[in-house]
């Protein structure tokens, strides 16, 4: 994929979307195979399983009753408005850019969830000898890919600043 020699908000936030509707036609197409609990065998290390997360990431605060469906919609909201924010300031700041339209995708993708079911549709299961990855989704893959370039982005910028 070339990205445009300048790129602009447009672009990211387009991106965003892709990550959305990608997230949420995974979502649906698991939905009308699957029951829930169901798990089918994909190859030696990946089963599809319907489960619902009501809590974050690792199923942190699933036990609660209710209020942290909330939290976690306002939470991704409020980070997303901010993300939106620094795509129009830092456009061009491609890698930057690339990891914060990802984060946004992923957490837009979740909160859809959070609003419909009260909480987040996992389906993608990763195994291996008999040790169990917790369930995840597209959105949450984004949101981890995208938090990764952060991290990546910084580690560039702090270097480039040391060189020159």
């Amino acid at each position: 994929m070339t990205l445009a020699a300048n790129p602009t908000p447009r672009l990211w936030f387009g991106l965003a979307g892709l990550v959305v509707l990608l997230d949420q036609l995974s979502k649906w197409l698991v939905l009308e195979t699957l029951r829930f609990g169901e798990t089918v065998y994909f190859v030696p290390f990946w089963n599809w399983v319907l489960t619902f997360n009501p809590g974050a990431a690792f199923s942190f605060l699933a036990d609660q009753p209710g209020w942290q469906r909330w939290l976690f919609t306002a939470l991704a909201l409020a980070v997303s408005g901010w993300i939106a924010v620094e795509l129009k300031r830092h456009p061009g700041q491609r890698l930057n850019a690339l990891a914060l339209s990802l984060v946004m995708g992923g957490a837009l993708g979740n909160v859809i969830d959070r609003v419909r079911f009260g909480a987040v549709v996992d389906f993608i299961q990763w195994h291996a000898a008999g040790y169990y990855w917790p369930a995840f989704n597209i959105a949450d893959s984004a949101i981890t890919v995208g938090a990764i370039l952060l991290v990546l982005a910084q580690l560039t910028a702090s270097a480039e600043k040391e060189n020159s």
